[in-house]
């Protein structure tokens, strides 16, 4: 996991009660807890993927998820806890399927690092496309303050893991930009795919992509 999704989960938790935090509960209770959480957050990127971030109402995310307000504060301390729990959790499943992608293509013998590459940026691109509705959100400008910062730190750790996969020497210009341009590409092509029709054009802008991708990967000369 990265720095900054640590970062973002320690943010989130700090807005939430100590006691909520620090109390020993039964398993029972754990299962409850956790149910209730995932019906906080699913309203949230309901309403949140409906009327913006900016927008959003505490009431309405509480009356969707079935909860009460007050179960919305303990849980997550308001909407910035929310918005940054959602975020926390995009990033955990793409790292998490990139990875698997990538462990995946070793164990078949696959060591070129232009192929690795292209195979982690497939499979970031296909879960962007399987959750476009918080992809999309998280690519709006609008979200919680600061968030914009949490953002940006992400991206240069994202570029640094990019360069050590392509194993690009980071201290020459030249690969620095070469890699900085590859990983706007793939954020670019995902923030595309929250627009598409169905599965059908998704996947032939993944394609497209995976092969502008090929085609910038390989060193001039």
């Amino acid at each position: 996991m990265s720095g900054i999704v640590k970062s973002a989960g320690a943010e989130a938790a700090r807005q939430i009660p100590a006691g909520g935090r620090d109390m020993a509960v039964p398993e029972s209770h754990a299962g409850q807890d956790r149910t209730v959480r995932r019906a906080l957050l699913d309203a949230a990127l309901e309403v949140f993927a409906e009327r913006g971030y900016t927008d959003a109402g505490l009431t309405e995310i509480a009356a969707r998820s079935g909860n009460p307000a007050g179960t919305l504060f303990q849980h997550y301390g308001g909407k910035r806890g929310l918005y940054l729990a959602l975020w926390e959790e995009f990033r955990e499943e793409q790292e998490r399927r990139t990875a698997a992608t990538l462990a995946a293509e070793r164990d078949r013998g696959v060591a070129d690092p232009i192929a690795l590459f292209v195979a982690g940026a497939r499979a970031y691109l296909g879960g962007a496309w399987d959750n476009r509705r918080l992809a999309r959100l998280i690519a709006e400008d609008d979200g919680p303050a600061g968030f914009d910062a949490l953002r940006r730190q992400w991206d240069r750790a994202w570029v640094r893991r990019n360069a050590r996969l392509l194993e690009v020497d980071e201290r020459q210009r030249a690969g620095r930009v070469r890699v900085s341009v590859l990983t706007t590409v793939i954020g670019g092509a995902a923030r595309e795919l929250g627009d598409c029709e169905d599965e059908t054009e998704a996947l032939e802008i993944v394609d497209e992509v995976c092969g502008i991708l090929v085609h910038l990967s390989t060193p001039p000369g």
